[in-house]
């Protein structure tokens, strides 16, 4: 009987073309090629239609978070898995910009002592809702990154945002999940793919794309402080 335990790798709907037997070097290469060319595209594309379909929410979420950072207040990212390291990403481009004004921005998920003890003690669903408590104000802004929508941690630690009068924002995929329809999300920001991998990358170009349009925000605020005291 034919070996088919090759045909139950987990990772063979990336590549679907490729048999553990192939022989054929060449035509391997033109498929991975073919492969990588066309996920590309689908990508660009579908990062192109997520800031058309989003801009208004961005524009608004960005007037928003501008006037939270003026008024002395700080963004705090989370999210699990990838999603985790795209909230980290966030934090840092805020509070670590290479250019323009460095904002006051953490990960949640950036200490580990603090994320293993909550996650042991409390449990893991309130890992985000209990650094809320501890460390976050009216004027803040809570920032959680999902590509289901769905997560328990994420859902309490908005609802607990929400309740201390935090600006929340959420990122997520496919329809958006629960995070659409959610009272303690201010503003979603959905990138409608069924594909994690293609989620993921448009919320980095969505992340980018917020950034960009706070920092433009404060600058133009700063440059009109710097004229009026000048005409003054």
């Amino acid at each position: 009987m034919t070996d088919q335990s090759h045909l139950d790798e987990p990772t063979n709907f990336l590549y679907p073309f490729i048999d553990s037997e192939e022989s054929d070097v060449e035509a391997l290469l033109i498929d991975l090629q073919a492969s990588a060319v066309a996920k590309a595209k689908q990508s660009a594309a579908l990062r192109r239609s997520t800031l058309q379909s989003t801009a208004d929410l961005v524009d608004e979420a960005a007037h928003e978070i501008a006037r939270r950072f003026a008024a002395g207040g700080r963004l705090f990212a989370f999210g699990n898995g990838g999603s985790s390291t795209d909230a980290a990403t966030l934090a840092s481009l805020f509070a670590q910009p290479t250019t323009g004004q460095p904002l006051a921005a953490w990960s949640l998920t950036a200490d580990e002592a603090v994320l293993t003890a909550l996650s042991n003690d409390v449990g893991f669903d309130l890992v985000f809702a209990r650094q809320l408590i501890a460390r976050a104000g009216p004027l803040d802004i809570a920032v959680a990154m999902s590509t289901s929508g769905t997560s328990a941690d994420l859902l309490l630690a908005l609802r607990e945002a929400h309740r201390r009068g935090m600006y929340t924002v959420g990122f997520a995929g496919y329809d958006g999940g629960d995070f659409v329809i959610n009272p303690d999300v201010d503003v979603c920001l959905v990138v409608r793919s069924q594909s994690v991998h293609r989620i993921q990358e448009a919320q980095a170009l969505l992340g980018y794309r917020l950034w960009s349009a706070v920092q433009a925000l404060i600058g133009s605020a700063t440059s009109d402080r710097a004229t009026n005291r000048g005409v003054q």
